[in-house]
């Protein structure tokens, strides 16, 4: 195996091409081939849902399971519709904020809904 198909971050000789790239299956580093092998490929910054769809402000989501909502006895449940939603940065990990018809205001974390 040649310098160039082992890993640059952990020196696997286990990486395999993927069209252009170059992967390694134990740490996930890509690199291109030929190229500076220091330099990673640039992933697209934003939130995004269960499925990766980029969401972006106003946008309509669905809710993919239900949801106990803390402090209360209520529960969103999968399949719900929300409408016009808000991104924000959170350090907790809830970085949806919208209003859920007959329960208010609340926040969700993007890895339980999807794209509508």
């Amino acid at each position: 195996m040649t310098e160039s198909m082992k890993c640059p971050n952990c020196q696997s000789e286990h990486a395999y091409q993927d069209r252009d790239l170059w992967v390694c299956p134990e740490c996930a580093h890509e690199w291109r081939a030929g190229g500076d092998a220091a330099t990673p490929v640039a992933q697209e910054a934003g939130v995004r849902d269960a499925h990766g769809n980029a969401l972006a402000d106003g946008d309509s989501v669905i809710v993919m399971k239900d949801l106990k909502v803390k402090g209360s006895s209520s529960v969103v449940k999968g399949g719900t519709k929300v409408r016009n939603i808000r991104l924000q940065d959170a350090t907790d990990g809830h970085n949806i904020a919208c209003k859920i018809d007959g329960i208010g205001a609340m926040n969700l974390k993007s890895e339980f809904v999807k794209k509508a």
